[in-house]
């Protein structure tokens, strides 16, 4: 499969479209669809960019070479099962279980939309997009308002997209004006800080890192833990406890 360089960039930017998926987003966050859209709205090059860094590496390649189809190693849950308790895998299959995910749910989220019709490219976006969920576990990120937002603002400084920045943006300032809290401020920014200094992810041969230990992988992939969102995230569990209790 051949370099992006000579690939048609596949995303015309439409920001109007961006712009009403996102009110759409804010409205019900749990309709993620809106945020391909917005993506897709204004993405720009950002993915011939990220595609032209993904063949540079020997892994994009070896990937590329062998069509790799992460999904379905993602779906095998009899695999991920056979893998030792303290792998990626096994935590990856705790997080879906307990959230009751499937890998293919960003594949439906993502339908609307369709892949550049240039083969590699569409292999590598796909990826980039199934690994979602592996990141979210990587990270140590959940699945609530503000651990979606950081992680997105992980996600930003990995690919430096656009729409994504837009989301990340309207999103803390919609938390902090309706909830008062402003550390979510202080919670993105660590996300983004986060992403910088990790290894680059889309690259990453998760067919090989799946079996590994998670203490393992985070200290190759240079992840730092999120230890503002978890500090939200425990006053949050205390507070909801207390409230229950005084009910």
């Amino acid at each position: 499969m051949d370099a992006a360089a000579d690939i048609t960039n596949p995303f015309a930017l439409k920001p109007r479209e961006a712009w009403q998926a996102l009110r759409r987003l804010l409205g019900n966050p749990e309709e993620t669809e809106h945020v391909f859209t917005i993506i897709r709205s204004l993405s720009g090059k950002t993915l011939l960019r990220g595609y032209n860094r993904f063949v540079a590496t020997p892994s994009g390649r070896a990937i590329l070479a062998e069509k790799r189809n992460l999904i379905d190693l993602l779906n095998n849950r009899d695999y991920l099962r056979a893998q030792p308790a303290d792998s990626v895998a096994a935590h990856y299959l705790h997080y879906m279980e307990t959230e009751d995910l499937t890998a293919d749910g960003l594949v439906e989220a993502s339908e609307d939309g369709e892949l550049p019709q240039h083969e590699g490219l569409a292999l590598y976006a796909s990826r980039l997009r199934d690994q979602h969920d592996l990141w979210h576990v990587i990270t140590n990120h959940g699945r609530d308002v503000r651990g979606e937002l950081c992680l997105l603002a992980f996600t930003v400084a990995q690919t430096m997209n656009p729409g994504l920045a837009l989301i990340v943006l309207a999103g803390m300032l919609k938390i902090g004006r309706e909830s008062g809290d402003w550390r979510i401020l202080k919670a993105a920014w660590e996300g983004f800080r986060n992403g910088r200094r990790a290894a680059w992810l889309p690259a990453t041969e998760w067919e090989q890192f799946l079996a590994l230990p998670m203490d393992t992988v985070r200290r190759q992939l240079r992840i730092g833990q999120p230890a503002t969102y978890q500090r939200i995230l425990r006053d949050q569990t205390a507070n909801n406890t207390l409230q229950a209790t005084t009910a």
